[in-house]
């Protein structure tokens, strides 16, 4: 059974290390505690100065559970625990006895918590706490992982929607987070982008509505005010709505202004963070944004716009790596303007293509003949272009005359060769 404890008096018998912890849970439920024994455990102790909850400091007796709507006993005393159980049940009162459960009227259950659902387990017979806390986080990791549908199947008369803007990572889907996972699992919509974890959306039920809004260069079929609209329109008619975005939704990614279009119109609007390609997509090449003796700092923008004097002054910081995102279109104008600007012409460059995913690649040059090099290779969005020293090619690569594993560097015996 499921208890509401909001303001609903609980007894602890007991001022223990156990009592604490229950004491915690029942706090968090809103209930109102009042702890009985002649000691208290120094957690008990800061909650009692801090006026969370009431102590009785001496033995327990029987009218100390007038009133109480849940008593739990752990007192490290067996026939203690047997005699409050006791007295609760001539009250008919729920109680839990650590000693031994088979004295008490209720159990404690493992507890973990999932999104919007708490778990608990108990044993069906006998008492294993280990065993029930294994078996909770097992379920608990299960739910988290997003594998499970946990839209509600009863709706609340008149419940308000509400509005998630996730980070979809660089592209493959195990780079989604749990909660990413998870706020995919209760969606009732799912309004998508061309990039991120995509592939994802095919594992979702069939009967969640997916609206796609992605954007190509040169191609915005469905402008951001737009999407801000349908946000709207989406959680005002009660549904659970997911704005699933390539990367981390705001770095470029325009959920700023989502947020502010739904908190306008009175919507709730959660974020979840993501994996951003800024930094994934490097370092799925093997590219460090940073590396100690190499670059100590790392600038993010964006090739929409052709950059300006700010971005050339960071090409010509030595200790400092440029990533820039969006950028293969205007390539050829931004190196241009970065030498006229009198960036190094030999400065490394990096171009890595559909980061994280099977058809990664990537395209190296000296600034002076990146151009030339990414029109040869035919580079195309999606793309992540890195300026700096750590794009240097073997840059990670072993120093020379460093020793290799001994597994790979001992051959075995020759007496066992053939065998």
């Amino acid at each position: 059974m499921g208890l509401e404890f909001l303001g609903r008096r609980v007894v602890l018998v007991g001022g223990g290390a156990v009592s604490a912890r229950r004491a915690a849970r029942f706090l968090d439920d809103g209930a109102t505690v009042c702890v009985v024994a002649p000691e208290l455990h120094p957690v008990l102790d800061r909650l009692r100065l801090d006026g969370m909850i009431d102590w009785i400091p001496r033995a327990v007796q029987p009218a100390d559970l007038d009133d109480a709507w849940f008593v739990h006993t752990a007192t490290g005393d067996v026939a203690t625990d047997m005699l409050v159980a006791g007295w609760a049940d001539e009250r008919r009162i729920w109680c839990v006895a650590a000693g031994d459960a088979r004295d008490g009227s209720a159990r404690t259950p493992a507890v973990r918590r999932a999104g919007q659902v708490v778990i608990g387990v108990v044993s069906d017979t006998g008492v294993d706490p280990r065993r029930s806390g294994d078996v909770c986080e097992a379920l608990a990791e299960r739910v988290r992982s997003g594998a499970i549908d946990l839209r509600p199947r009863r709706r609340v008369q008149d419940e308000p929607g509400r509005v998630t803007l996730v980070g979809g990572g660089p592209g493959a889907g195990d780079l989604l987070t749990l909660r990413a996972r998870r706020a995919l699992a209760e969606a009732d919509v799912v309004v998508a982008d061309r990039l991120g974890a995509i592939d994802v959306i095919a594992e979702l039920p069939a009967d969640v509505e997916v609206i796609d809004v992605g954007k190509s260069p040169g191609h915005h079929p469905v402008p951001q005010e737009r999407i801000n609209e349908i946000l709207v329109e989406q959680a005002r008619a009660g549904r659970r709505v997911v704005r699933l975005k390539g990367g981390d939704p705001f770095v470029y990614g325009r959920g700023g202004e989502e947020a502010i279009a739904c908190r306008a119109a009175g919507i709730a609007v959660e974020t979840v963070p993501g994996v951003s390609s800024a930094i994934a997509v490097p370092a799925a090449a093997g590219i460090p944004v940073t590396h100690r003796g190499t670059a100590d700092g790392f600038r993010v923008m964006t090739g929409h716009e052709v950059l300006d004097e700010r971005a050339f002054a960071v090409m010509r910081e030595p200790r400092t790596t440029l990533v820039v995102l969006m950028g293969v279109g205007t390539l050829a104008r931004m190196v241009d303007g970065a030498l006229a600007a009198g960036v190094d012409p030999s400065l490394p460059v990096a171009i890595v293509e559909n980061g994280t995913a099977s058809s990664q690649r990537t395209t190296r040059a000296p600034l002076s003949r990146i151009v030339d090099a990414a029109a040869a290779a035919d580079v195309r969005n999606p793309a992540v272009i890195v300026i700096g020293a750590v794009a240097a090619p073997g840059l990670l690569d072993a120093p020379e005359g460093a020793i290799a594993p001994a597994a790979a560097a001992v051959a075995p015996p020759a007496s066992r060769r053939g065998t």
